[in-house]
């Protein structure tokens, strides 16, 4: 089932706290910019956006950077698709044991409005949608049916397409679910989210199982995290799917050395070339998912 031709995601800063481990994050609107231009020029269709406080470096939901951040990337160039994340807003820090709902510093819970508030202000073509809760260390990261189904109610009256992140199997019942509904157009755009640590292992088999469960015609994407960013790269093409790099997920081109987003999309470009399978351009990408051209 080796793709023929794939599309390219570069997911270009996140938010985690990465700034400090890696020179090239980009912090600034100025620079998620950049970076974004620089992925684009290297081979990405797509660029998912995040945005970051410019003084701390820590994630944002301020609708002024998304706006600032957009604003450059559209004067520069309209070909380029643009993804803005839908998943900020549902950091959950508990308190101890005996207080948990003592939420502690980091603590950044909003309703679905909030959350998207950007998107559909700016209206990107897609807006990502993540279905389901998550586990992390110290962290819960929380949505819930209710929200998902809002915010997919509001992507389609401002026609922005939900990229549907599902990081374990089932965030894909979610997603059926909600596509069941009619809430979501058909075929699904899904993103395989593999290697988060509570999440699904970014193995062979956790990825072929995850593409076995999804709806018949969906499109998909895959990542794994670190260094299985390129090796999932090359398992997401033999499945038949499309691929995601980006400084969001990894942030070393070898060990200890410190990747831009242009040069892991390249590292990427290659290793899909090498498998024999095109890179599809933005506009190649916007017909396939069926965008309106833009010059």
């Amino acid at each position: 089932m080796l793709a023929t031709e794939a599309f390219i995601t570069c997911a270009i800063t996140g938010s985690a706290d990465s700034v400090r481990k890696n020179p090239h994050v980009p912090v600034t609107p100025e620079q998620i910019a950049a970076s974004a231009l620089e992925a684009h020029a290297a081979g990405a269709a797509i660029v998912h956006l995040h945005v970051r406080d410019p003084q701390s470096g820590l994630a944002s939901r301020d609708r002024a950077l998304f706006r600032d951040v957009v604003d450059r990337i559209r004067s520069r160039n309209h070909s380029v698709i643009l993804n803005l994340t839908g998943g900020m807003g549902g950091d959950l820090y508990l308190g101890p044991e005996h207080a948990p709902l003592a939420y502690q510093t980091g603590t950044d819970f909003v309703g679905p409005q909030d959350r998207m508030a950007h998107i559909l202000e700016l209206q990107p073509e897609i807006g990502s949608l993540d279905c389901g809760s998550l586990n992390f260390d110290e962290l819960l990261y929380g949505t819930t049916p209710g929200f998902l189904r809002t915010m997919a109610r509001a992507y389609r009256e401002k026609n922005v397409r939900p990229e549907l992140e599902v990081f374990e199997l089932g965030h894909i019942e979610l997603a059926k679910q909600l596509l069941a509904e009619g809430l979501i157009d058909q075929p699904g755009l899904f993103q395989l989210c593999l290697g988060i640590k509570y999440g699904a292992p970014a193995t062979s088999d956790a990825m072929q199982a995850m593409r076995d469960s999804l709806p018949p015609g969906s499109i998909w994407s895959a990542f794994g995290l670190g260094r299985m960013q390129m090796p999932m790269v090359a398992q997401s093409i033999l499945l038949g799917g499309n691929v995601r790099v980006g400084l969001e997920d990894n942030l070393y081109l070898d060990k200890g050395v410190a990747a831009t987003n242009a040069q892991l999309v390249e590292r990427a470009r290659t290793i899909m070339e090498l498998l024999g399978v095109r890179v599809l351009t933005a506009p190649q990408t916007r017909a396939r998912l069926g965008f309106p051209a833009r010059s």
